[in-house]
């Protein structure tokens, strides 16, 4: 995860708003997410844009923390489907940069009131509690620069057999995520059990690292699941010209590559699906959400 990524989610933010009225949107906003993660949103993601957050009932829901164990470690993840229900299709939720928070608990439970077992797994646990961190420089360098995509990429397969041992059907899973979980849903499609992908606004080319070997346009070629692209064309920190450069990638790969598509909303910036924040776009949010089901759906996982 390189700097420039962590500063456009950042750069988003709502600027100069008053204690007393970043205070009135938190205390607006605090949402219990079920049995962990404690309440509302990362510390890092405030303020709040109190009148935008969309805020979906758990009711009729099987929603809150659970615990997925990968190799002695018990990595926490916040998961939530229809009520005794089983045999459900899955989609892996993969978080934004600040982790786990409300907005990422929230949109498992819109996926799971249109039938989904959505989960989301905290793929910084190793490392830290995002929740916690307030500054951009220290997010960077004691937590998300020390995340390797291998970690994600094991945590995400005991993931998808946790969620086969609770009610998910592994004949169906899907996954999708947003900036740095955008960037992750490439990556898994070209290794690991999906049948469809949705990337929101993930970053497609990169510096390789030891820890951050590959990168989506690295790996284009060789995708084994369809993934949708939803990117904005305002979004400074993801040229144009890097999704012009993927889809030469995907054109000649794979049949999952070729079957790939992107979707740039040309006035939307970087997190316009975040409807916490002032880079919230309504149209290309809802327009982006309607494509991600009907997606989901054409590739089997509905």
């Amino acid at each position: 995860m390189q700097q420039d990524d962590l500063k456009k989610d950042f750069d988003a933010l709502l600027p100069g708003q008053s204690t007393e009225a970043g205070a009135s949107r938190r205390t607006a906003l605090r949402v219990a997410l079920g049995a962990g993660f404690g309440v509302g949103y990362a510390a890092a993601a405030m303020p709040v844009m109190a009148q935008t957050a969309i805020q979906t009932p758990a009711d009729g829901l099987e929603a809150g923390k659970v615990e997925i164990e990968v190799d002695g470690f018990k990595v926490p993840a916040y998961r939530a489907a229809p009520a005794g229900r089983h045999n459900l299709p899955v989609v892996l939720v993969i978080q934004e940069i600040f982790g786990v928070h409300e907005y990422i608990a929230d949109t498992c439970r819109r996926l799971a009131r249109a039938g989904y077992l959505a989960i989301a797994p905290e793929l910084y646990a190793r490392q830290g509690d995002p929740s916690k961190y307030t500054e951009i420089a220290k997010l960077q360098s004691e937590l998300v620069s020390k995340v390797p995509d291998a970690q994600v990429m094991a945590d995400l397969d005991a993931t998808v057999q946790w969620a086969g041992r609770h009610g998910g059907n592994l004949k169906k899973v899907a996954i999708t995520g947003f900036c740095w979980g955008g960037r992750i849903v490439w990556l898994y499609a070209a290794q690991g059990p999906v049948k469809a992908g949705v990337a929101w606004y993930g970053r497609l080319v990169g510096q390789s690292g030891a820890l951050t070997p590959r990168h989506p346009v690295d790996v284009a070629s060789s995708l084994k699941a369809p993934v949708l692209g939803l990117y904005g064309g305002q979004d400074s920190g993801i040229p144009l010209d890097t999704i012009a450069k993927m889809q030469n990638a995907l054109r000649d790969g794979s049949a999952a590559a070729k079957a790939s598509e992107f979707v740039v909303y040309r006035e939307a910036p970087h997190a316009f699906h975040a409807d916490y924040r002032p880079s919230y776009r309504k149209d290309a949010a809802e327009d982006g959400w309607k494509r991600m089901l009907a997606w989901f759906k054409t590739h089997g996982v509905a």
